[in-house]
């Protein structure tokens, strides 16, 4: 007979929605803190590399592992484990795709999937990362949903999953949205707290930008990521990547990457919705160009309406703006937990030293066995003749075991390797193979104790395990992240200092502190100023302020906006960022001049020269309301470029050189004052084959110092170059013999000036302008920069030394030398030595 129990129905139904939530929460909608994985993703990857389909095996149809999964580990439907299989693959859903797919996955434009029986799958490479060791005890298994079989709990995950490729879910009362991250800044990050394991949030923060989405966008702001790196809980806004195209005076906004999760038909579909209902008033044509080179969607606008306007519309009504609300929620121990970043991180270091632990305890025992078999085969080796006259006396294989163990003090397990053996170990080459294997083992087995008994070795090991996945799988950033103008507190935490910016010819852009360059005299070698490869040179050197405005303006005439501690900072060595990812730059696009500014004075002008010898002049104003994909800065012909940009006053006297040794000088005055978009006048009358290398401003007791590509330069009173009338062929500004070589830059330099020479390899020496000869204007100049027999000079910077400066410096030259005369005259007391002179 059955025990009837009463009890309250509000009680039993508390009671079972409990352990219903639980289920839920651990067996289905929640990812582990240690492999990143919800349990269907886990036993997708765990099914798949059981049946062998590693990356460089043949695919499988999906059918077929579809129906592995739901047979022998996750009983809950075909349709939600081909979903997952299908997620797993798609290159729009995850930063790190640990499926590679064959056929329909679906794509971004909502698309959905072929049927399984028509797609084909296998494990992505990256997959072996998070399998890897698993066969070596490393994690827990359990039995199956039926008992048949065991499954892991959690799977060995080298990489930090987690955070790389994000999760979604909704559990009952709580819910997980984690976005995905970059490899490169999360592995930084870990090896940080490696190393420094009381480190606070902030400092990791220097590692972590924010969120890495797979279908790139830009993030407006940085409160949100910090919120939810600090809290667990954030929120960011996410925009779609946009730029300006003009074709016959008409505008068009070009879209070439959307927010994360969001559907581009469906995206397309409201803008056509919002041009109906007139509630965005200018768009003429909606196409989407995308193609598998990558996507394109183009707003065509109506001639007259301003594309800004259009733009912020479109963020307000559609999707091209959307909010990414952070929810860093995971199991910890089948517990749901929200965390911080520096918590994330520290699970994930303590399931990799477990994991470490677990595999090398393994190898260990393993090793154990082998050199137990080992050293019973070298007892019976040694006494070779009386072993085998005892097997051979032996009657049974019971008896012969009986023989050898009695005998020689054997386990059982070694002496039945002994009767296992075959004939052609007893050479003497095999028996020495067993003695040399025998002794690496016992050489493997300490090495194996020294890293369980060392946690530092452990984290060693972790730190080798990073940088390798960095240097396998690391990429750049796809996101883009940008400051809001009401977020004014970081640049509170920008430090005022001098800068040296350089971008080179391959648009990589840096910010060094102007400190990290020491002086040199005239004719030295240089030191290396940034890291460069021999296909990419230094093309753009400038000293400015962090916290001064720049104006960026390109080769093809378009102006970005930029503020100096927005550019990365990093060593002299290093190569730099792509300045793509800090400016939208067309093809064939390149930074030529940066202007930095406090404020756009009403009274202040730009003037700018070109390739071919035109010069423009334009009130600065005109330039303070950039928009989103830069504006223009001057109308150019096609074979023409912009060269260099100045801040005038209205009233200053210009020089234009050219690469011929050629220069004009004439009255800012001569240059009428015209619009932004327009082309500009004759500067100067070139030659065939000859362009302008730069732009000047007079001032007073200044000279004006060339350099040439061989590494010779001069300085020169700018009086002597004598007032005309703008247009004209000019004078004689250098010799350009074979000696010097075409001119590379030309500036206005004092007393009290310093100049940057950069060379083609990467080499900048910084010298004081009082140590370059000061010579007429027709003549060759002197050596500056002692070169290779391959390099070549390819920029000119200034740097502006004010005479406060230069007496602090010359304070400390003189300490210095009263300490070593100091010196000297201690030893020639002590020691009795001559050597006071």
């Amino acid at each position: 007979m059955e025990t009837i129990h009463k009890r309250k129905i509000e009680d039993e139904m508390k009671q079972a929605y409990l352990d219903y939530s639980m289920s839920v929460i651990v067996g289905r909608a929640l990812p582990d803190v240690k492999d990143g994985l919800k349990p269907v993703h886990r036993r997708t990857l765990y099914a798949m590399n059981e049946i062998g389909l590693q990356y460089n095996k043949t695919f499988k149809k999906s059918a077929r592992i579809v129906g592995e999964i739901l047979g022998k580990y996750h009983a809950h439907g075909d349709t939600a484990v081909y979903d997952a299989l299908v997620r797993l693959a798609q290159s729009f859903s995850l930063r790190y795709p640990l499926v590679h797919g064959q056929g329909n996955f679906g794509s971004v434009d909502g698309d959905k999937q072929a049927a399984m029986r028509y797609t084909e799958a296998k494990l992505a490479k990256i997959s072996n990362e998070i399998l890897t060791d698993i066969n070596k005890e490393t994690v827990d298994f359990v039995p199956n949903f039926d008992g048949s079989l065991k499954e892991p709990t959690v799977l060995p995950a080298k990489l930090p999953n987690l955070l790389l490729n994000g999760s979604t879910g909704i559990a009952v009362g709580m819910a997980t949205n984690i976005p995905p991250h970059n490899l490169t800044e999360i592995n930084n990050a870990i090896l940080h707290l490696i190393d420094n394991p009381n480190c606070e949030i902030r400092e990791l923060l220097e590692h972590v930008q924010g969120p890495d989405f797979p279908t790139g966008g830009i993030i407006c702001g940085r409160a949100g990521i910090r919120a939810a790196y600090t809290t667990g809980r954030g929120k960011v806004r996410v925009r779609a990547k946009t730029h300006t195209e003009t074709k016959k005076e008409k505008e068009s906004i070009i879209i070439t990457e959307i927010p994360y999760m969001v559907n581009k038909s469906s995206m397309i579909e409201a803008i056509a919705n919002l041009v109906r209902e007139k509630r965005v008033e200018g768009i003429s044509d909606i196409r989407d160009e995308s193609d598998r080179t990558g996507m394109r969607v183009v707003i065509m606008l109506k001639r007259g309406f301003d594309s800004t306007l259009i733009l912020n519309q479109l963020y307000k009504y559609t999707q091209m703006q959307t909010t990414f609300g952070i929810i860093q929620l995971a199991l910890v121990e089948n517990q749901p937990r929200v965390m911080h970043l520096k918590e994330i991180l520290e699970h994930y270091i303590e399931h990799r030293k477990d994991v470490i632990t677990r595999r090398t305890e393994f190898d260990k025992r393993k090793a154990k066995e082998k050199a137990h078999i080992l050293e019973g085969l070298l007892v019976a080796l040694a006494e070779i003749d009386e072993v085998v006259k005892g097997i051979k006396a032996s009657n049974s294989v019971e008896e012969a075991r009986e023989f050898l163990m009695n005998n020689y003090s054997l386990t059982l397990i070694q002496a039945q390797a002994i009767l296992d053996m075959k004939l052609q170990k007893l050479t003497s080459l095999e028996t020495e193979k067993i003695n040399k294997d025998y002794k690496e083992l016992i050489d493997l087995i300490e090495e194996l104790d020294s890293i369980l008994n060392s946690q530092e070795r452990i984290l060693d090991i972790i730190r080798e395990d990073i940088k390798e996945l960095t240097d396998k799988y690391g990429d750049e950033r796809r996101t883009q992240i940008t400051e809001m103008e009401e977020e004014i507190d970081i640049e509170d935490l920008i430090p005022e200092e001098d800068v040296v910016i350089t971008i080179s010819t391959s648009g990589y852009v840096k910010r060094v502190p102007l400190t990290e360059y020491k002086i040199q005299k005239r004719g030295g070698t240089g030191i290396i100023g940034t890291g460069t490869k021999e296909e990419d040179v230094v093309e753009n050197l400038f000293v400015t302020n962090t916290h001064n405005y720049i104006l960026c303006f390109s080769n093809k005439g378009q102006v970005h906006w930029l503020k100096a501690y927005q550019i990365p900072e990093s060593g002299r060595y290093a190569k730099g960022k792509a300045i793509v990812n800090l400016l939208p730059l067309g093809k064939e696009e390149r930074i030529t001049a940066f202007i930095p500014i406090k404020e756009f004075n009403e009274n202040q002008f730009l003037v700018m020269a070109t390739k071919n010898g035109l010069v423009k002049k334009t009130a600065l104003k005109a330039y303070s309301r950039p928009r989103k994909g830069g504006i223009v800065g001057i109308k150019l012909r096609e074979t023409d470029e912009l060269i260099t940009v100045k801040l005038t006053e209205g009233w200053n006297k210009l020089l234009v050189a050219s690469t011929n040794g050629n220069a004009v000088r004439f009255e800012e005055g001569n240059v009428r004052e015209v619009g932004r978009a327009s082309m500009g006048v004759r500067g100067i009358k070139l030659s065939k084959g000859d362009r302008v290398v730069g732009m000047e401003l007079e001032k007073t007791d200044a000279c004006l110092l060339t350099v040439t590509e061989n590494g010779y330069g001069k300085r020169t009173d700018i009086k002597e170059y004598r007032l005309i009338t703008r247009g004209g062929k000019g004078v004689i500004n250098i010799k350009t013999s074979e000696r010097n070589g075409k001119v590379v830059g030309i500036k206005t330099v004092e007393e009290t000036d310093e100049a940057l020479l950069i060379s083609q390899q990467g080499k900048i020496i910084r010298i004081p302008a009082s140590g370059i000869s000061k010579i007429g204007r027709n003549t060759q100049g002197v050596r500056i920069m002692r070169l290779g027999s391959d390099d070549k000079v390819t920029k000119l910077a200034k740097i502006e030394n004010d005479d406060e400066e230069e007496e602090e410096e010359n304070e400390r030259d003189n300490k210095w030398k009263a300490r070593k005369v100091f010196f000297y005259y201690y030893r020639s007391i002590r020691y009795g030595k001559e050597i006071w002179k």
